[in-house]
């Protein structure tokens, strides 16, 4: 995208093309910021997910954790209203 500008920039000369310029130079800096993820990112991400997901799957049908949120259905079947 800078090198469009730049371009466009050079068709004049004066010192409203030199404020132009500097304007987009400055612009510039702003537009070639990291920000985003990319596709390694992304794929470390998905992994990390994955990762997360089958440890919460291994916590989640553990005998503690079933038994527990049984207790606690149960007790939520039998509440008094």
């Amino acid at each position: 995208m800078p090198g469009r500008f730049r371009h466009a920039v050079r068709v004049a000369d004066g010192p409203l093309t030199h404020a132009v310029r500097r304007r987009l130079r400055a612009a510039g800096g702003q537009l070639r910021s990291d920000t985003g993820m990319s596709t390694a990112e992304y794929a470390v991400g998905t992994i990390a997910a994955c990762g997360f997901a089958a440890v919460l799957y291994k916590v989640v049908t553990s005998s503690a954790v079933s038994s527990g949120m049984q207790h606690l259905i149960e007790r939520a079947l039998h509440a008094q209203f």
